[in-house]
Order: C-alpha cells, then sequence, then structure tokens
C-alpha cells in the first residue's frame, strides 16, 4: 500500500524559497559595493582619480543591485542587462586597481 506521493522538490531556488533568496542577492549586491568603496577609499591615498573611479563603481554597483531587485519580478529580460553592466563595473575595477598598483610612485617610501 502506498501513500500519497511527496511533490517533487522545485527546479528553481525561488520557487522553494522566494524570501531568502531575494534576500541573499540583495546582501550580495551590497557586500560588492561595500568592497568596492573600501577599494576605492584604499586607493585614495595613491592615485586620486583610479580611487574616485573605483568609488563610483561602488555607488553604481549599489544602485544597480536595488534597482535590479525590485524590477527583477516585472521584467525578467532586465537581468542579462544588469549581468552586463555589473561586468563592466569590475572590468573598470580591476583597470583602475592595475593603474594604481603600476603608476610610478614618488619615491617616498
Amino acid at each position: 500500500m502506498s501513500g500519497p506521493a511527496s511533490p517533487a522538490p522545485a527546479d528553481d531556488i525561488e520557487d522553494r524559497d522566494p524570501g531568502l533568496a531575494r534576500e541573499r542577492t540583495d546582501l550580495a549586491w551590497t557586500r560588492t559595493a561595500v568592497s568596492f568603496v573600501a577599494l576605492g577609499t584604499a586607493m585614495l591615498r595613491t592615485n586620486a582619480i583610479a580611487g574616485a573611479l573605483v568609488v563610483a563603481a561602488g555607488a553604481a554597483v549599489w544602485l544597480m543591485g536595488h534597482l535590479s531587485a525590485r524590477r527583477a519580478d516585472d521584467h525578467p529580460e532586465r537581468r542579462r542587462t544588469v549581468q552586463l553592466i555589473t561586468a563592466a563595473t569590475t572590468l573598470t575595477a580591476f583597470v583602475a586597481l592595475a593603474l594604481a598598483l603600476l603608476a610610478p610612485g614618488d619615491g617616498s617610501r
């Protein structure tokens, strides 16, 4: 004698746990933005332009994260755009970091 079949687990994490998955994503965006701002602030001492760019990228990452979280339900096709912007922001941060690390020093160290 068999009992009622148990429901199959949902394939999408958001179907299984919609509240926490969104919360984790929002926290990841915020954590990334804080990292950018911290790195940019540290870079300001050695290269003000590169540091300012990274701080601005941190603000942009934070804004994109909050906008994408609010609009993801209404427009799922925007995910690709947000990913592209995130990749461009990350690339900008790496270029700024490379400029800061490879820039000739003033010899005062």
